[in-house]
């Protein structure tokens, strides 16, 4: 990291500290069953902070790597650096720096609804991981609170990794490519399929129960109980763990995900954390909505397929001028149309 970079993360990253410790100690310090209402509520809320960030980087955009001045040469060699699809020969400094700005600004919408979009089939996989552990509701939004934390430290190392290695070796982006068209086919044919999570016999639960002393019943909200003057990890704890675990698995299909829209790991680090922030907010609201959207798969594996494809020829895109707004139009488009067309065919119940 450069000077201006160590700035801005640091700042980012103690207002996102900031965020969540109010979230813990000030609105959670409470158990109880979140209503659709209130999650609507947080949910909006959370893409409203979103979206504020979504304007700072439209408005100062230059702060992430140069600090409050820069030049045309700085500019020109973050785009060879994150091969921004953008063009700013002949510009002067300030028209340049827009014309980044926005393009830059748009990588970070883009790669946040991927992300948000994509969190969404996490989300049914979390729902059956409390199911299948026999989880109370009250006790769902303090697990989910520090999965996020988990995840948040998690996609840090993964982000920054990823960025490391495809700036080293670009052909990567192809592997990513292929893995991505994979799961969208995947997931496409398994669209229907009834998943069932098999509490007993889940690897984590195995390593836990190989490896670790549990305590064989929850004991309320804690993680940790002592017993005898020995500390033990409850179940809740290993849900926790299942969370976790669940979560890095995705996170294997949406950062590459986002890297097929930009190479700069800030603004996928920075998608990520705000799309994850408000997820816990969006489990409770798609809890109470979630046999309404039909063919919400089917378009997440459409855009899985339609990512994949685009980072293989990322390439040619490139030269026929395919920038990131017509990335977010498609995307946009993809998940229009699978919302609209569950709303407007909905599934029919047998009396």
């Amino acid at each position: 990291m450069n000077p201006a970079e160590l700035s801005f993360f640091t700042v980012f990253i103690t207002v996102i500290t900031g965020v969540l410790l109010l979230d813990l100690g000030v609105f959670d310090r409470r158990n109880h069953i979140i209503p659709l209402r209130e999650a609507l509520f947080w949910t909006f809320l959370w893409i409203g902070f979103s979206l504020g960030f979504y304007l700072l980087i439209l408005t100062h955009g230059e702060w992430i790597h140069m600090g409050s001045r820069g030049s045309v040469a700085d500019i020109q060699a973050l785009i060879d650096k994150f091969s921004h699809p953008v063009k700013i020969n002949g510009l002067d400094y300030e028209a340049a720096l827009r014309v980044y700005k926005n393009n830059l600004a748009l990588e970070f919408l883009t790669g946040y609804l991927i992300e948000k979009a994509l969190s969404v089939d996490n989300i049914f996989v979390m729902v059956m991981v409390f199911f299948a552990f026999g989880v109370e509701s009250r006790y769902y939004r303090r697990v989910l609170f520090y999965g996020i934390l988990a995840a948040i430290i998690f996609r840090f190392v993964f982000i920054f990794s990823a960025s490391a290695i495809i700036q080293q070796f670009e052909w990567v982006l192809y592997l990513f490519g292929g893995l991505l068209i994979f799961t969208g086919i995947k997931m496409f044919i398994t669209r229907n399929k009834q998943e069932k999570i098999d509490a007993a016999n889940h690897p984590v639960v195995k390593f836990a129960s190989k490896y670790l002393p549990v305590y064989p019943t929850f004991v309320r909200h804690h993680f940790f109980v002592r017993n005898k003057g020995k500390l033990f990890i409850t179940p809740l704890f290993i849900v926790l763990m299942v969370i976790e675990f669940t979560d890095l698995i995705f996170a294997v299909d949406s950062i590459p995900a986002i890297f097929a829209v930009t190479k700069d790991p800030y603004i996928v680090f920075f998608s990520n954390v705000f799309a994850i922030l408000g997820l816990r907010a969006l489990f409770f609201m798609v809890v109470n909505i979630i046999d309404i959207f039909r063919y919400l798969k089917t378009g997440l594996a459409v855009l899985l397929v339609f990512i994949g494809v685009k980072m293989l020829a990322h390439s040619w895109l490139k030269e026929m001028g395919f920038t990131t707004a017509h990335s977010l139009y498609i995307i946009v488009g993809i998940l229009t149309i699978s919302i609209v067309a569950s709303l407007v065919f909905p599934e029919k119940r047998a009396a």
